[in-house]
């Protein structure tokens, strides 16, 4: 599949992506202006992170490509690739109760703990782009 060559990229509709899985080092792209906020990106076929203002928002092991990243007070929304399943953890509202829907299919919900980290699984296919979509219950 599609890996972001250039490491982040912004996208005409707001959204961000960002992630190379196939890379055997870890590389680092940072100071990346967009909507009044700095983003910085780590990303191999190990790990993939993402940070907005020095703060956490995005991991990923192994390593994954994440296309259209949105976020809003509301949750989060993304399509994510990679060579094997992932655990992916994300930084939302602190003890909250969140939806999550997983390749078009309810997950189930999650409450996050009290730093406002959710953890969840996805079971990754190297031929096929996963949708994932966690909201406010």
């Amino acid at each position: 599949m599609a890996v972001i060559n250039e490491l982040i990229r912004l996208e005409a509709d707001g959204s961000i992506s960002f992630g190379d899985y196939s890379l055997g080092q870890k590389t680092k792209k940072d100071n990346v202006e967009f909507n009044g906020s700095i983003y910085k990106v780590k990303t191999f076929n190990e790990i993939t992170k993402l940070e907005r203002d020095g703060m956490f928002v995005y991991e990923s092991v192994p390593g994954t490509t994440v296309n259209n990243l949105k976020s809003s007070g509301e949750g989060v929304e993304f399509v994510v690739e990679g060579n094997e399943d992932a655990q992916i953890t994300l930084e939302l509202e602190p003890d909250t109760l969140y939806n999550i829907s997983v390749g078009g299919k309810d997950a189930g919900g999650m409450k996050t703990n009290l730093g406002g980290k959710l953890s969840l699984s996805v079971e990754l296919d190297p031929e096929a782009q996963v949708s994932v979509s966690v909201s406010k219950q």
